[in-house]
């Protein structure tokens, strides 16, 4: 191969995964949207919802740098870099709180920080013993606000049945069908939320 060729095939090849980063003004209270890599999890979510989101986290400004407040392996704070990072092909989408809705983001990031350290919940359940992704930015909103940041949803009334073995594995148990959730597609929906851009997604 030339090196004529070679040269811009190698600066797409390795500029692409900052282009999106470099891009993105981050803002506290930016709630960030990506795919995570393929899992049985993150299949199932995707695809029970219809959805290219599997994952968000929530952006705050901490000790002068950005930083993502996630639900992952557990509730933890996460550089910006390394969260943008892990998503497959480097994609995310940013949603921001409307203007009317910006007076919010100190409170609920407080109330995020309350929930440090709790462990990750793969069942997606509505207690606070453990917490999923799209359920800490949902539940801190709700706790202090009063409000609910997008609509909670039927595990039954989504695209549940090729991912029955999934479910069934992490529950231990059949599908249950009836409960209550709010997932990362639900949350980036919320009336309070809009698109703003990202990186290898479009609204």
């Amino acid at each position: 191969m030339s090196a004529v060729l070679f040269l811009p095939i190698a600066v797409v090849f390795f500029v692409w995964p900052y282009y999106g980063r470099l891009q993105y003004a981050p803002q506290a209270g930016d709630v960030l949207f990506q795919s995570l890599p393929h899992s049985p999890l993150a299949n199932a979510i995707e695809g029970a919802t219809g959805s290219p989101f599997s994952h968000c986290g929530i952006v705050a400004r901490d000790d002068n740098r950005w930083v993502v407040y996630e639900a992952y392996s557990k509730v933890e704070r996460t550089p910006l870099n390394e969260f943008l990072q892990r998503g497959r092909n480097y994609a995310f989408a940013v949603y921001r709180l409307k203007p009317e809705y910006h007076g919010e983001v100190s409170s609920l990031l407080a109330e995020i920080r309350r929930d440090i350290g709790k462990p990750y919940d793969r069942r997606y359940r509505f207690d606070d013993d453990a917490i999923y992704c799209s359920k800490l930015v949902f539940k801190a909103y709700q706790e202090t606000t009063g409000d609910e940041l997008g609509k909670t949803v039927k595990l039954g009334d989504l695209r549940w049945k090729r991912f029955r073995e999934t479910i069934e594995r992490i529950e231990g148990g059949p599908v249950p069908l009836e409960r209550q959730m709010i997932t990362p597609k639900h949350l980036s929906q919320a009336r309070q939320l809009k698109y703003v851009g990202g990186h290898g997604y479009s609204d």
